[in-house]
């Protein structure tokens, strides 16, 4: 039987009266799973992720991560996520492996455990020898990859990012796609949101269509595409009325 990491049911959530940016969404996400969701700026991916994180309180429906409620069980849904925004926003009065120390103890990731995924991941990304200074003085590419490596650390059952690719460079987007295959063969799943329809057409093995706060379609990509690119099925989406 298939382990669900993330289940979002009948989601709604409005801003003001008259502005419904989620409507009654539902999908669920698998172990093993790299689910891309797709749609246009304000189509409502940002609000949805910030719900699945606990951010963001929603008006309706209900998120299950790894089977605990995110109303009920805000904690426990925490433990086992990691979740990077588009634009992370770090402590830049602190060094970076105070920062990443600082997220080790948030997560109670054993020292050694830690130091081993430190070294690691800084080494990948290559900025193990910027550890030592400011986040301030880091660049925006530096700091989501600080970020990346920080949400990396406990080893989370479900990895949300908003935009993961934007501001790396090519070698490090190609590193993070590898780290994104290593986590699902281990079991954990990935969600995340992207413009870069290549990127999820490539690495994605399900997709998600959002628009105008509604899911237009989504399930495995092959089924979702048919025999058109993805791109095209987008394009379709965007230009029809149809809800």
């Amino acid at each position: 039987m298939e382990n669900k990491i993330l289940e979002i049911r009948n989601l709604s959530k409005s801003y003001g009266k008259d502005k419904k940016a989620v409507d009654g969404l539902s999908l669920d996400v698998y172990a093993g799973d790299i689910y891309g969701f797709i749609g246009q700026n304000g189509a409502g991916k940002t609000t949805t992720l910030r719900a699945v994180t606990g951010i963001l309180d929603f008006d309706a429906g209900e998120i299950y991560i790894d089977g605990k409620s995110v109303k009920q069980q805000p904690v426990a849904c925490k433990a086992v996520t990691a979740y990077i925004p588009d634009n992370p926003d770090l402590y830049e009065y602190l060094t970076g492996v105070q920062y990443l120390n600082f997220i080790g103890d948030m997560f109670g990731v054993d020292k050694a455990l830690r130091r081993e995924r430190v070294e690691k991941y800084a080494a990948m990304f290559r900025i193990e020898g910027d550890l030592g200074s400011l986040i301030g003085a880091y660049s925006h590419g530096m700091k989501q990859k600080l970020a990346i490596i920080g949400a990396l650390l406990h080893a989370p059952k479900l990895m949300v990012l908003d935009e993961p690719f934007v501001g790396l460079d090519p070698e490090a987007a190609f590193k993070l796609k590898q780290v994104f295959r290593e986590m699902c063969a281990a079991g954990s799943a990935i969600f995340f949101s992207t413009h870069v329809l290549d990127v999820a057409e490539k690495l994605c093995n399900k997709i998600a269509i959002i628009k105008g706060g509604k899911l237009i379609a989504s399930g495995d990509i092959d089924a979702v595409r048919g025999d058109e690119s993805l791109e095209a099925v987008f394009m379709e989406v965007l230009e029809s009325d149809a809800r």
